[in-house]
């Protein structure tokens, strides 16, 4: 069995594309059984390639996953329920046992994963503060990249801590429980953003058959499976193999999320599984595309491109390759190595001119652009064709940065000022980078084309903002992407971004409206730079009416930077990175407007509360949790504090915030944070 990998926005194993269909599998009553193969015969018969575990498997478990074509993903267990950043011990402890579970698996094939915590409760996440408890996240991960650096490593998220997505993880697991067709499909396409560039698994799908009935059960599993394949979902993972579930210390009774009964047999929802894995889509393609490629002296990169493009699951009906006058030969490289490709030779006259010479030769329905510094993924033109089918009049994806090979890639990687989306919402988009954009032949041609004027950059800027005023509309396509080559030293990255201030010069002048005083450009959507979206120091986070939604998230949705590389992350490179991050700003301001702006904080960070007054626990035999004590204090006349605030309830100046830990046992302990009076809690001391 060979090591999964990342690639892209999927999955990689032996040189070849790898769909994730995983099944959860235990804790069961009486531990694991003594023979696995009559439950793995029946897991991969029903369509399933990997499971997913609670605990860090043993050998004999992944013998037996290797005997029947089982990738495992294991899951560290640690007290993930109490607030374990007050005690050091528990990380301490979670750490040894982490080391010591990969220890006795050295080198074992069939382990493709680890999570390193599941669903951290939202109540002690806000407790103990959403970046602190992702920094420990980020620890443990770290400790298992360095331990096994063959096996992927995540955090299976949900949406109450949908803030809480680890840097350093592999990708981004969400458990997902929607039963809506609709919702469900909204939800998907947040999570590519959420995600930035990593790959989407969902860790955890599946319905209470015990209160929807089996039939209900079995065709939300259907439409779920075709809709996360739709949704270009790296991964899918059933919740649960078996009703047979151990929980907290005890039997779980009252619920049924299982594709078998207590007993073993098949419910009908096992049935509908393996139907929708077998059902393969097919493509009719509606429309054909035009790939255009413009290049000036490329002939060290424009070969990769035009292989990548010969790979296309949904060929070109044609590709052009505009060169813009080289002087290193890439006219003779394309002609002799590539000739099913259309070649047109120009006098020097700018990227725009050429992009527009390429679509004035085009004859498809639908014009591609990509530069010939990028590589397509095999599927792009079939993810475009996708958006297209939806309606969108222009359509685009992401274009990510290859493995680094040196220091400082890494660093440029990691740097601000690469191209970006930047989306309206989690489908429509305001602007696409040029580096992967595809329009409609009519819209293209009633916008105008691209302005002559913009030579090197800026020329898609201008032709998303005329193609939105002319009322076109551009859609996201999240796995059709490009791999995107950056500037190989930090000098080509410094001389590319003074490019880009001249080229918002440009902007500015023939679009004044769209920019402030100062030279920043006007954005009605938000800038999306690769990283996954997670707090940060001074994050607004929306938690909802006491800390209750069951969707909270960074307000503004700004996409944080793409991390730097661990392979690379270094004391030397991260000086260099933070004088870039101090740099580039600065002097793209200096091109763009002739000032060397002073930029500070744009007043949108939360504001620490004080320290607290007192912190007191309350201990409920019976299982009484923080909502059982909220309502307490709600009547007797406490007020529920703001959606984006730091504590639950108010009262005469007195702020508290509660958190529940649980462990196993119906018991549970609330724990109580105050500023201001201690004596006004007497109703629950009470």
């Amino acid at each position: 069995m060979e090591p999964l990998s990342v690639d892209g926005k999927f999955f990689r194993s032996g040189g070849r594309r790898c769909d994730v269909r995983a099944v959860t599998y235990g804790p069961f009553p009486g531990g694991w059984p003594t023979d696995f193969a009559p439950d793995f015969n029946r897991i991969t018969a029903t369509g399933f390639n990997a499971l997913r575990l609670y605990e860090m498997p043993d050998r004999r478990l992944l013998d037996a996953a290797l005997a029947h074509g089982l990738r495992v993903f294991g899951g560290l267990r640690w007290p993930q329920a109490v607030d374990f950043l007050k005690d050091g011990r528990v990380i301490a402890e979670a750490r040894v046992s982490l080391a010591e579970s990969l220890r006795g698996l050295e080198g074992h094939p069939a382990l493709a994963g680890v999570y390193i915590a599941n669903e951290v409760p939202a109540d002690l996440v806000r407790w103990m503060g959403p970046v602190p408890v992702r920094h420990a996240l980020e620890d443990l991960i770290a400790l298992g990249k360095e331990l096994r650096p063959d096996v992927l490593w995540c955090y299976g998220n949900y949406p109450s801590t949908e803030y809480l997505e680890p840097e350093n993880a592999d990708f981004t697991a969400f458990n997902v429980y929607l039963e809506s067709e609709t919702a469900f499909r909204s939800y998907l396409r947040r999570l590519h953003h959420i995600a930035g560039d990593r790959p989407v698994m969902l860790s955890e799908f599946g319905l209470d058959s015990q209160r929807n009935g089996v039939a209900k059960q079995a065709t939300t599993f259907s439409w779920a499976i075709r809709i996360a394949r739709e949704e270009g979902m790296a991964g899918f993972t059933a919740y649960a193999w078996s009703d047979r579930w151990w929980n907290a210390g005890m039997e779980v009774l009252d619920w049924d999320f299982g594709l078998i009964d207590r007993e073993g047999r098949d419910k009908p929802a096992l049935a509908a599984v393996r139907e929708a894995w077998q059902q393969v889509g097919s493509r009719t393609p509606h429309s054909r595309f035009s790939v255009i490629v413009c290049t000036r002296n490329g002939a060290s990169r424009i070969a990769a491109c035009l292989e990548s493009l010969r790979h296309q699951t949904l060929p070109a009906h044609e590709v052009i390759v505009v060169d813009d006058g080289s002087t290193d030969g890439t006219t003779d490289l394309v002609a002799r190595g590539f000739p099913e490709v259309r070649l047109l030779t120009l006098e020097p006259g700018g990227l725009s001119a050429a992009r527009n010479a390429g679509a004035d030769a085009a004859t498809g329905e639908i014009l591609a652009f990509t530069d010939d510094d990028c590589e397509a993924d095999p599927d792009w033109l079939a993810g475009l064709a996708d958006a297209f089918d939806k309606g969108w009049d222009a359509a685009g994806g992401p274009n990510l940065p290859p493995p680094p090979k040196s220091d400082a890639e890494a660093i440029v990687t990691a740097a601000p000022g690469a191209p970006s989306h930047v989306m309206l919402d989690d489908v429509e988009a305001e602007h696409l980078p040029g580096c992967n954009i595809a329009v409609l032949r009519t819209a293209y041609f009633e916008t105008g084309g691209f302005d002559p004027q913009f030579t090197t950059a800026g020329d898609d800027v201008d032709f998303c903002w005329r193609l939105r005023d002319k009322g076109f509309r551009l859609g996201f396509a999240p796995t059709a992407f490009v791999w995107h080559w950056r500037r190989p030293s930090l000098r080509a990255f410094l001389r590319q971004q003074r490019g880009y201030g001249r080229a918002e010069a440009l902007l500015i002048a023939k679009h004044p409206q769209r920019f402030t005083a100062a030279g920043d450009a006007r954005w009605d959507g938000f800038v999306y730079s690769g990283g996954p979206v997670r707090a940060v120091e001074g994050s607004v986070i929306y938690y909802g009416r006491m800390g209750q939604a069951g969707y909270q998230g960074v307000v503004d949705r700004m996409q944080p930077l793409r991390p730097l590389d661990a392979g690379f992350n270094d004391f030397a490179s991260r000086e260099r990175l933070r004088l870039l991050e101090w740099l580039q700003p600065r002097l793209r301001a200096w091109f763009r407007c002739g000032k060397w702006l002073l930029l500070s904080n744009n007043g949108t960070a939360s504001q620490e509360p004080p320290a607290p007054t007192d912190e007191l626990a309350l201990w409920s035999a019976e299982g009484k949790t923080r909502d059982d004590f909220l309502q307490q204090l709600l009547a007797d006349g406490w007020q529920a504090g703001g959606d984006t605030d730091a504590w639950d309830v108010e009262k005469n100046g007195t702020r508290v915030l509660l958190a529940t830990e649980r462990g196993d046992g119906i018991g549970k302990r609330t724990l109580v944070r105050v500023w201001g009076d201690p004596k006004s809690l007497v109703v629950l001391r009470g």
